[in-house]
């Protein structure tokens, strides 16, 4: 490579109001960046959007009466919800990359409120179906949510924050049984609705108050062959699994439609490796550690799942089929709560764990406490009790693991690409949950006992299905294994606000001298002075070729410093500190799998080498 220098005229920085640096702001350079309300309202927009999956749990079974059709039919009021969850969560996520993030959740939650009020105003099955599918539209809203954060949050606080945000999802789920339960039981079942769009309008009030719009965009335009491709590909491949034990998993009709699937997602592969601007970049999708950290949360999600469909079920049993609980709708829902809070709860655990030892350990030690839940769950299943404290355990492990995905995800992307590859990953968790659903519900169906003239899940299936979950679980746990152990060095490539100092590594040893960068790409070097000494805690900032910051970042107090750039290309590294002039040197990045050393030397006439 190059030599990167040149003259002190052309590389130091001034104004005559003071230091400024290519694409920060002076604002931005006062002040860190996100506000208090921040992670509290992005969170409770998480919560809302994922009670519209559970919001007709309660009522389940008396949907083909309420809606005076036939069990087949009324199903398809939580599938069109599912499926349009999961088709919306990637395009959503790219849209806000393209657009802005704030812009997209607004967008996303007003489809929810709208949606909601379409279900209360009816009884028709067909406009049922069409408000249930707005509805599912808005789970979009939570990588949304965590490319917000990303771009907003100072370092220190985004593991928490992205940990809570991950988490909203189940503990929406888990919070939502009982509220709805005790609504559908003291009144009528459309106030279901009328509550989820009250909710929304809520989320979108906080939202609109305390959260900024993220001037993070990414280049091109929006892929509409990509998103139709996509959504086809993904009605074809999730309907035969949520519908597949209704048809008969041997039909023409979900033998046909796993075809189209396969054959719909290959061309639409091809054509989005041809894409300048995809909706799904799949050469990073491809990546082991974004390729790992998706497969494994498809087992996640399944684990997830599993319990909310067998606790609900084994409490509100009779106690005359000698297994059943006997509990009402409300505290069967009540039982099963603790499996969200206690998701909420782990998020602070998982920040201190993944602090110290990386996301991937965080991942591990969920995946192998939700085992130990479900294992114990086996044998727990004779008491309301019982049922609550494998709430607890699962739900404690299930929030490790959640909080650990988005993580890996933004460790292993661009900045430009964290709500397209989030929006991915949550798709992946909602493949998981289908999959679940499905092959769990053909269990407990080919398990069932008769009881008078009506058939009721087995013991024998409740167990199985417990054993199912603890399979799935152990096999993302061998997944995770091979995850690359994120280093230190990675988390210093996350934009922090410049000049914040408390978002400084506490470590004062030199990072070029005793880290590993194995695994690490972009820019790694020291902050020098004129004479050759270190200067810590200067705030170094990688811009693009167009102007824009594509990184930032504070040195350590030995002066060392670690850049991610995940793009080929030619960038600046400019560079201020106390007391010193500024710097901005250009520096070349030929290839997404290279190190580039570069030491920075503030006051002379030009900086250090670049070297590989």
């Amino acid at each position: 490579m190059a030599q990167a220098g040149h003259s002190a005229h052309s590389t130091q920085l001034s104004s005559s109001t003071g230091n400024s640096i290519p694409g920060i702001t002076t604002e931005e350079a006062r002040t860190p960046r996100g506000r208090g309300g921040i992670v509290p309202v992005l969170a409770f927009a998480g919560i809302v959007v994922a009670v519209m999956q559970t919001l007709l749990v309660p009522v389940i079974k008396d949907l083909p009466t309420l809606l005076g059709t036939a069990p087949s039919n009324a199903t398809w009021v939580l599938t069109a919800t599912l499926l349009a969850g999961a088709i919306s969560t990637p395009i959503m996520g790219r849209l806000g990359d393209l657009n802005g993030k704030r812009r997209m959740l607004l967008a996303s939650l007003a489809v929810m409120v709208v949606g909601s009020l379409i279900c209360g105003f009816t009884d028709n099955l067909l406009i049922m179906i069409v408000g249930r599918a707005l509805q599912g539209f808005a789970m979009g809203a939570i990588p949304l949510g965590i490319g917000i954060m990303r771009d907003e949050l100072p370092r220190e606080k985004l593991g928490s924050a992205m940990a809570l945000m991950s988490s909203s999802i189940g503990v929406g789920g888990g919070l939502a049984l009982p509220a709805a339960s005790l609504v559908a039981q003291h009144a009528d079942w459309h106030a279901l609705f009328f509550g989820a769009a009250g909710l929304g309008v809520v989320s979108m009030l906080l939202t609109v108050l305390f959260v900024p719009e993220s001037e993070t965009r990414a280049e091109g335009s929006f892929d509409l062959l990509g998103a139709l491709g996509l959504s086809a590909g993904l009605v074809c491949l999730l309907l035969p699994i949520t519908k597949g034990s209704d048809w008969g998993w041997t039909s023409g009709t979900t033998l046909g439609l796993f075809a189209g699937a396969l054959a719909i997602l290959l061309l639409w592969g091809v054509m989005e490796l041809r894409m300048a601007a995809p909706l799904v970049d799949l050469r990073t999708t491809a990546r082991r550690e974004v390729l790992l950290t998706n497969l494994t949360s498809i087992m996640v999600g399944v684990a997830f799942y599993a319990i909310s469909l067998v606790l609900p079920q084994l409490l509100q049993l009779p106690k005359s089929t000698g297994y059943g609980l006997g509990q009402s709708m409300v505290v069967a829902g009540l039982c099963v709560a603790p499996l969200g809070i206690t998701m909420m709860f782990t998020a602070p655990l998982y920040a201190r764990i993944a602090a110290k030892y990386g996301p991937k350990v965080s991942l591990m030690i969920g995946m192998l406490i939700i085992a130990i839940g479900y294992g114990a769950g086996l044998a727990l299943m004779s008491a309301p009790w019982q049922t609550i404290i494998v709430s607890v355990v699962v739900g404690a492990g299930i929030g490790l693991a959640y909080s650990s995905l988005p993580a890996l995800i933004i460790g292993a992307v661009d900045p430009s690409e964290t709500g397209a590859a989030n929006g991915l990953n949550t798709l992946m968790r909602s493949i998981g949950t289908s999959v679940s659903s499905a092959v769990i519900g053909m269990v407990l169906a080919h398990t069932s006992v008769a009881m008078g003239p009506v058939s009721v899940p087995s013991m024998n299936g409740f167990r199985t299905s417990f054993m199912i979950a603890t399979g799935a679980v152990l096999i993302g746990l061998v997944l995770a294994v091979f995850l690359p152990s994120r280093k230190r060095t990675a988390t210093l490539s996350r934009p922090v606000a410049a000049g914040d100092e408390t978002a400084a590594p506490a470590t004062a040893a030199s990072l070029t001298g005793s880290t590993d960068f194995t695994g690490f790409r972009g820019f790694r070097g020291r902050v020098l002075d004129a004479e050759g000494a270190p200067v810590p805690r200067a705030t170094v900032t990688l811009i693009d070729h167009r102007g824009r910051q594509a990184g930032i970042t504070v040195a350590d107090t030995a002066g060392d410093f670690a850049l991610a750039a995940r793009s080929a290309g030619t960038y600046i590294l400019a560079v201020t500190a106390a007391g010193l002039p500024p710097l901005a040197t250009p520096v070349s990045y030929t290839s997404v799998d290279e190190l580039v050393a570069v030491d920075l030397r503030l006051g002379a006439t030009v900086p250090a080498g670049v070297t590989h």
